[in-house]
């Protein structure tokens, strides 16, 4: 099988840190930025979507493409995203973060690369925290900066270029580490796992609520019962 190695930059009035992916993504004005990706062991391009770029028929093709597995360093960030616009059933996805955090690995990009001892050219930009908040969130308006509430890439056309290098390099990375750890058996099962998981984080479950409501009752009930039992005694 081929594989499809892929990060995204997006934005989002939500901050991840505080609200988590699902509600950060899920934002009305979210938005992908950027989509670096390569096909195996072939040089990693940047599609500049901010900008216009549209992702070439064969990305698209691919991401639903069971022949195809696409893979990514904390997967269930970028597939939850892209399904927003394309479809890729999660069975087709590998998380390179998990088969580290599997192997023993800590399950930062940065962290793990240390680990590893990856190569200078191998590792993660370290300029990628200051470039994110520039561009992936709101920013405070000012007189400075015209009042506006977020920074598009005609604002700062150095930074962006060196956010698409960040993006780029981001696979880069991720391709090493899948390399390492290509001796590493991932058991079938804890993939299916991870695919579970991903599925109810993102999808929830169903609950019989009669059930649940009546189990809240019968608690009310009998938490007053035992108060007063405990008073008594």
């Amino acid at each position: 099988m081929r594989t499809l190695s892929i990060d995204i930059e997006s934005f989002s009035s939500v901050d991840i840190g505080k609200a988590g992916l699902y509600k950060c993504a899920d934002s009305e004005d979210f938005e992908i930025l950027l989509f670096a990706y390569a096909f195996d062991d072939e040089p990693v391009k940047v599609i500049d979507i901010a900008q216009g770029e549209q992702l070439p028929e064969k990305i698209v093709t691919a991401l639903s493409d069971k022949n195809i597995i696409k893979t990514a360093y904390n997967g269930s960030f970028e597939w939850y995203c892209l399904n927003k616009f394309w479809k890729s059933p999660i069975e087709q996805w590998r998380c390179t973060m998990v088969k580290g955090l599997y192997a023993g690995y800590p399950a930062g990009l940065k962290a793990i690369g240390d680990a590893l001892g990856l190569a200078e050219d191998k590792k993660k930009l370290m300029t990628g925290k200051a470039l994110i908040r520039y561009f992936c969130i709101p920013c405070k308006p000012t007189k400075s900066n015209g009042g506006r509430i977020r920074n598009y890439p005609k604002h700062d056309l150095e930074k962006w270029e060196l956010f698409k290098e960040y993006n780029k390099q981001d696979v880069v990375t991720e391709i090493e580490i899948k390399r390492r750890l290509e001796k590493i058996i991932f058991p079938e099962k804890e993939q299916k796992l991870w695919e579970i998981d991903v599925l109810m984080n993102s999808c929830g479950v169903k609950v019989d609520k009669q059930l649940v409501e009546g189990a809240l009752k019968i608690a009310n009930i009998r938490t007053e019962q035992l108060l007063i039992e405990a008073q008594e005694i």
